[in-house]
């Protein structure tokens, strides 16, 4: 028998490539095995300007591996295809006011034309022979190809038109293919700066937030707003939309700043500098955005099945996100299914470059993203008798938790391996109630610390989709909208957005995760619903937790009742711990139990 063969993807953030949500994959015999991304490691929310040495190290401790036992080394990120875009970035430089600003612009696109080209050659070996030697030969993969791949060899399908959409890659920014037994053939390429990532980022700015973080938050405000002709006259004479969309005027140079002004002028009015709390205006911005963003991308979906011939679509890059965008899209009649690849944004051009060079039908289709750390119950219990915190372990783990939602509590969940991914799926999650609005306020206000008109997301069992949604189907990754069935939404009354009774869905088979589908159950039979609200398990502005010392500190840091870890309960009243059957040593320490009382952590220590 061969030994395996090992296949190291990874996608830094350095230099002009990405600069934002560096991850690292392992691949054994074609088969992603192990996954993460740097921000879970460093805890900086999307890891920016950063190589993910910490993810590297991650991926090859998971298999006992030094880097020179790797067997291929592949960057997602081709340097050799920005010669593409120079010529748009010099002339823009010469065109800048004044000869100061002229030459400050041609510096600097020169220089970063220069890091750019030389950073596979130069920086990333470098950096990788401080992780070991020899480095084997870095193999370069293009961007968008990445994506695509990551979006159609995954689906499951034979055939689908597929669109890979975000800022920017090397010199592209949208991109159409079509996918077969054949592989992937690029179809159309929306050169940059003709982008729709940076479109929205635009008015993600304007509105207050930043670029990569807060376009999410923008498509949840976007429900909120109302048609407003104004606004969408102004946005419609300066932009053109549909399937030969042109968005330059406001996005001609890389970066917000510009086309933050520019909707300035239009607009007659001052970007906001404190968001959260929006005006009428400003909730009609977000929906004239979203509304032309969808309108566009739809239209380029419908045309790409009909130049292919093939009704599945698959999706990725940044804007696949938005998972408003993805329910008009698979609501097209022109569409049969779509696929959405749940690591779309930058993170998972890792999985992308790993199965690019595969045969499609050699992927397995994707069911779940659970390809990070996991730690047994040995290791959970000496970090817990280290810091003497009380525990239990209750016979019946789901039962109790399940009691307590159904009694209102709020509950930190750590199981298993981590997603990956921006979404929590039943392994490092928050959960309530979904049956009660007050369970969102109270984790909107107390857990996640952030606005109050932020919806939430529910999981449940896969069998009940159809019973709860419209068009309900297996919908693993929390990627894709449902309309709620108007006689389920007060079942749902925490999980529904309040603007437009749409809700974001994780459905659940006991293969994919049986603990959390235990407690699914479990949850179903105290209430009669088959559904928790479900948040990922992190503070407002970090990264989701990765090990249990992090999941402690924000256990003590939030307005959590209880903390499972794997089988080990905590419990911010200590008199919970009498209802259950087997109470730890550790459990009457009264230093833990009077910081946890005053709302402090007591001190962590290891990881």
């Amino acid at each position: 028998m061969s030994p395996p063969q090992y296949t190291l993807a990874f996608k830094p953030a350095i230099g002009l490539y990405g600069q934002h949500d560096p991850s690292s994959v392992l691949f054994e015999d074609g088969v992603p095995v192990f996954g993460i991304e740097e921000e879970r490691l460093t805890r900086q929310k999307h890891a920016v300007e950063t190589f993910p040495r910490l993810a590297i190290e991650a991926c090859l401790d998971y298999r006992g591996l030094e880097l020179s036992e790797v067997d291929r080394v592949l960057l997602p990120y081709d340097p050799s295809l920005r010669s593409r875009i120079r010529s748009h970035y010099l002339g823009d430089a010469l065109r800048a006011p004044g000869i100061a600003r002229k030459l400050s612009a041609l510096e600097r696109t020169l220089v970063a034309e220069i890091r750019g080209n030389f950073l596979p050659t130069r920086e990333i070996e470098t950096k990788l022979a401080e992780i070991g030697t020899p480095v084997p030969e870095v193999e370069t993969r293009s961007h968008h190809l990445c994506h695509a791949a990551s979006a159609f060899h995954p689906s499951g399908f034979s055939e689908a038109a597929v669109l890979t959409i975000d800022a920017k890659g090397e010199y592209d920014s949208t991109v159409v293919w079509h996918g077969s037994d054949r592989g992937l053939k690029r179809l159309r390429t929306y050169d940059h700066p003709n982008s729709l990532g940076l479109f929205f980022a635009i008015v993600t700015e304007f509105l207050g937030y930043r670029m990569f973080n807060g376009e999410g938050k923008v498509m949840g405000l976007a429900p909120y707003g109302r048609e407003n002709p104004g606004i969408e006259r102004a946005l419609r004479g300066l932009v053109d939309l549909g399937v030969d969309y042109d968005v330059t005027p406001l996005t001609r140079r890389w970066g917000t700043g510009y086309g933050v002004n520019v909707l300035e002028d239009i607009f007659d009015r001052s970007r906001t500098e404190t968001p959260g709390e929006f005006d009428q205006w400003e909730k009609d911005l977000a929906y004239t955005a979203q509304k032309l963003l969808e309108e566009t991308v739809v239209e380029i979906a419908e045309d790409a099945v009909s130049k292919t011939g093939a009704s599945n679509v698959a999706l990725s890059g940044g804007v696949a996100l938005n998972c408003k965008l993805n329910k008009r899209i698979r609501e097209s009649p022109a569409v049969e299914s779509t696929f959405v690849q749940p690591v779309a944004n930058d993170a998972g051009l890792a999985l992308g470059a790993g199965w690019v060079d595969q045969h499609p039908s050699e992927v397995e289709r994707q069911s779940t993203v659970y390809l990070g750390p996991a730690y047994d119950d040995d290791q959970i219990e000496r970090r817990l008798r280290t810091n003497k915190i009380p525990y239990a372990t209750p016979d019946d783990v789901e039962g109790y938790v399940a009691s307590r939602l159904a009694e209102g509590a709020l509950v930190g969940w750590f199981q298993g391996r981590m997603e990956m991914g921006p979404r929590a799926l039943g392994a490092r999650s928050i959960l309530a109630d979904p049956r009660s609005i007050e369970s969102r306020d109270r984790v909107n206000e107390f857990v996640k610390h952030r606005e109050e008109w932020r919806p939430f997301a529910p999981s449940m069992k896969e069998e009940a989709a159809p019973d709860y949604l419209v068009d309900g189907a297996p919908s693993p990754f929390m990627i894709d909208t449902f309309d709620v069935r108007p006689e389920k939404v007060e079942d749902l009354a925490a999980v529904v957005h309040p603007a437009d009774d749409t809700t974001r869905p994780q459905t659940v088979r006991e293969d994919q995760h049986p603990r959390y589908y235990r407690l699914l159950s479990a949850f179903e039979e105290i209430t009669g619903v088959p559904v928790v609200l479900n948040t990922s398990f992190n503070d407002h502005g970090e990264p989701i937790v990765n090990t249990p010392t992090e999941a402690i500190k924000d256990f003590y840091g939030m307005g959590l009742d209880a903390l499972v870890l794997g089988d080990y309960v905590l419990e911010k009243d200590p008199a919970r711990f009498d209802s259950m059957e087997e109470l730890a040593d550790s459990a009457t320490v009264p230093d833990v139990a009077q910081s946890a009382s005053e709302g402090r952590s007591p001190v962590i220590s290891g990881s």
